[in-house]
């Protein structure tokens, strides 16, 4: 049989029925492809909405200083009012008629305050003018009305914040909040089609492209604002081509999804702008301040272009580091933004010639109060949680007082150098201090200084540094004593006499005085005054050690402190907030009040969260607190204090205790006028010997301090049960004005001594100059 050759037709149906299942092989994987995409781009579309919708960052707690209250009378001068205002970032302009402007002229200022959201409600900007004349405010007016003001505050300037782990920062702006220039610029320079694609851009792609091959390496990018948003937001920064696909996809996707205002808010807050040490800094909400210490709204053309051209490289054109290199980029952003038409070109040539403008350290920055930080974080630690503080926003007034701070940092520097330089053991650098400054009366912390170097959050002393108190305890020891009006008075005579005590071990306790003499019989003012050990321990061996200890805890001490006869002399170790709290409920007249660093706090809202109000509880009467406290301005006068008059006039009247411990290794003073309670440590970090007491050492600090805030003076008032009568000076019998050695002191009505000095003889004692003022 003969078989035939297939034909050409056959031949052709056979290719066409072989070629057939790769069509359907290609159709196949395409569908595949394409389901495979679709659920890609759906998973990609949930991350988008779930995180583009919910929690976008988490916003750090906003701490605030206290607002500067205005009212006639106010202590203030010009200096400090306008170190204010520049704190605050206040431009100082010829004629104030704007929101943070500013003008003088000689002791006559007007300005205008910022709308501003207080604890108890928002206060509206006002134009003020306000008149000082000699350290005090004499005049305050509405401007706009000339009505007077019977209160103004200035808004608090934020002082830092509390941040989350990956020290994050950002002030959240709303779309409505960017200036136009802004908007203009970023459009200028990054993005010019960005309301008319749709998240990704092939033109500006293909360009950047040929323009990347052309010069040979990379000299321009092609992503659009999205795209630069998702790269930040949703994407590691790992560089290949499978992120880069996924940036284009979920550029689209988010483009698809939420309007271009949306997107643009959402790119604001969120790029990078400059780090600051740990901190990075994110959006240009927070960029405004760190590098211009004003509100984003306030910001001028060329500011704003200055902040568009970060996003560039915001270390590399750093204004601060690298002027040049910020100033040619800022330029160039403008000149973008006239050859687009956003601008004219004469509006362009007017902001390059502008300086950069760019402040030394922006104020919404921890490195200028660290120790402060330190003590409202663990105060809020109280009550609220690690997660709270560093993720909802929450906007924590705190009772930080920004010119002292400044005076303490200021002084605390000058002083130890000052120190370092009189002695020569001591080298420099090698000295440490710690200071605190509080009000009297109500506790609240003015200053903290945890160091002496203000911007360094490290080791903070005043919280941290528990060093024996030495002298300081012996005020405690006293009240003791001036509350059994009975058995002592300021005249009651002590034993100034050697100690020698057994403890349990048989070791023996021999206490010195720091002249190393024993005075004999001594007036319980005159012990205390000069700070003589001996007398002391006499004292308080017998009042009980157990009773000294319960007055201490009183006062405030919160630690465990142990009954043995070396506490008389201080070896209790404390820090020096400690120290101010147990000073601070002598200062106010017995009345103990907790100090406290924070006086309210709000949500982002500014919805009231809580309040910490004012507590007082007494824990001495005020008899012998008065008996005490005048016994502390004679310390100050004639006593261990007496060096202050260096740095304050004998006229002003200040109380104080200077306290030293064994070895010269701890240096002390506690101290407080009308206004101010402050406490002062110097050592060394070593614990060896720093070589001063603490009238050459912690009261050069405190003088300084107090030199520089113009204290009130003390202007002590006796209570009712207290009466003044003549006595004599060296034996404290009754005595007379006319007599050699009276002097007039102060004792609880009915503890008067009862003995007639050889002067007084038969005669009765004639009222004194005390008496008849307090009669």
């Amino acid at each position: 049989m003969v078989r035939r050759k297939p034909t050409a037709s056959r031949k052709a149906g056979k290719s066409t029925r072989r070629g057939f299942p790769w069509f359907k092989w290609l159709l196949g994987l395409s569908l595949l492809g394409a389901l495979i995409l679709g659920a890609y781009s759906l998973y990609l579309s949930q991350i988008v909405r779930v995180k583009f919708e919910g929690r976008r960052w988490a916003i750090p707690a906003r701490v605030y200083a206290r607002p500067l209250e205005l009212y006639v009378g106010a202590d203030l001068t010009v200096e400090r009012l306008r170190t204010e205002l520049q704190a605050l970032g206040y431009r100082k302009v010829r004629q104030a008629t704007q929101p943070a402007q500013w003008s003088q002229s000689g002791s006559r200022f007007i300005f205008q305050t910022r709308d501003f959201l207080f604890w108890d409600g928002r206060e509206a900007s006002r134009r003020v003018g306000l008149r000082i004349s000699n350290g005090a405010v004499t005049a305050l007016k509405d401007a706009s009305t000339g009505r007077d003001l019977d209160l103004l505050r200035l808004e608090p300037p934020e002082i830092g914040s509390i941040y989350p782990s990956h020290k994050e920062d950002r002030v959240l702006v709303r779309r409505d909040e960017l200036p136009d220039h802004l908007v203009a610029a970023l459009l200028a320079a990054e993005d010019h089609d960005y309301f008319h694609h749709h998240g990704v851009n092939p033109l500006s792609i293909a360009r950047a492209v040929m323009a990347n091959l052309k010069a040979g390496h990379t000299v321009q990018g092609g992503s659009t604002l999205t795209q630069q948003l998702v790269k930040n937001f949703f994407l590691t920064p790992e560089r290949s081509l499978w992120r880069k696909f996924n940036e284009a996809l979920m550029a689209i996707i988010l483009d698809a999804r939420y309007s271009k205002d949306e997107i643009l808010e959402a790119y604001a807050n969120e790029v990078f702008l400059g780090q600051d040490g740990e901190r990075a800094i994110h959006g240009f909400g927070l960029a405004s301040y760190f590098y211009f210490n004003r509100p984003l709204a306030e910001l001028r053309l060329h500011e704003t272009a200055l902040l568009v051209g970060l996003l560039k490289g915001a270390s590399y054109y750093d204004p601060r580091r690298h002027p040049k290199r910020a100033l040619k980029r800022r330029n160039l952003v403008l000149q973008l933004m006239a050859d687009q038409g956003f601008i004219d070109q004469a509006t362009a040539r007017k902001a390059m010639q502008q300086p950069l403008g760019v402040g030394s350290k922006g104020r919404r920055s921890n490195a200028r109060h660290p120790a402060f930080i330190d003590l409202v974080r663990r105060q809020l630690r109280q009550d609220y949680q690690e997660e709270d503080l560093t993720s909802e926003g929450l906007r924590i007034f705190t009772t930080l007082d920004p010119w002292a701070q400044q005076i303490l940092d200021t002084q605390i520097a000058r002083g130890l150098s000052a120190l370092e330089k009189s002695r020569r053991k001591l080298a420099a650098g090698s000295l440490q201090a710690a200071m605190v400054l509080v009000s009297p009366q109500g506790g609240e912390i003015r200053a903290l200084s945890g160091g002496r170097n203000a911007g360094y959050a490290g080791f903070n002393r005043a919280l941290d540094a528990r060093r024996s108190i030495g002298s300081l305890i012996k005020p405690v020891i006293y009240l003791l004593a001036l509350s059994r009006p009975r058995e002592y008075s300021l005249v009651t005579l002590l034993e100034d006499e050697p100690v020698n005590l057994k403890d349990a071990r048989g070791r023996v306790w021999s206490p010195k005085n720091y002249d190393h003499k024993v005075h004999g019989l001594v007036p319980l003012h005159t012990a205390l005054a000069h700070s003589y050990n001996l007398a002391t321990v006499h004292l308080g061996l017998a009042l009980g050690l157990d009773k000294v200890v319960r007055q201490l805890k009183a006062m405030g001490v919160q630690r465990s402190v142990r009954s043995l006869p070396s506490l008389l002399l201080g070896a209790v170790p404390l820090s020096p907030l400690e120290v101010a709290q147990v000073y601070q409920a002598i200062a106010s007249g017995g009345f103990r009040a907790p100090l406290r660093a924070i006086r309210e706090i709000t949500d982002q809202e500014g919805n009231p969260l809580q309040r910490y109000p004012l507590e007082v509880k007494q824990v001495a009467e005020p008899g012998p607190v008065y008996l005490l406290s005048r016994n502390l301005v004679e310390v100050m006068r004639q006593g261990t204090g007496r060096s202050v008059r260096r740095y304050l006039p004998e006229s002003l009247e200040v109380a104080g205790k200077t306290g030293t411990t064994d070895e010269l290794r701890d240096s002390w003073f506690a101290g407080f006028s009308g206004d101010w309670l402050a406490v002062a440590w110097v050592g060394r970090d070593d614990n060896k010997s720093a070589g001063l007491t603490g009238s050459s050492g912690a009261l050069t600090l405190w003088g300084r301090v107090m030199k520089a805030l113009k204290p009130q003076p003390l202007g002590l008032l006796p209570p009712e049960n207290v009466v003044y009568v003549w006595v004599d000076a060296r034996t404290g019998y009754l005595s007379a004005e006319d007599c050699e050695g009276a002097i007039a002191m102060p004792f609880i009505r009915g503890s008067e001594p009862e003995l007639r000095s050889e002067c007084l003889g038969e005669e009765k004692p004639r009222k004194g100059l005390f008496d008849r003022l307090f009669d």
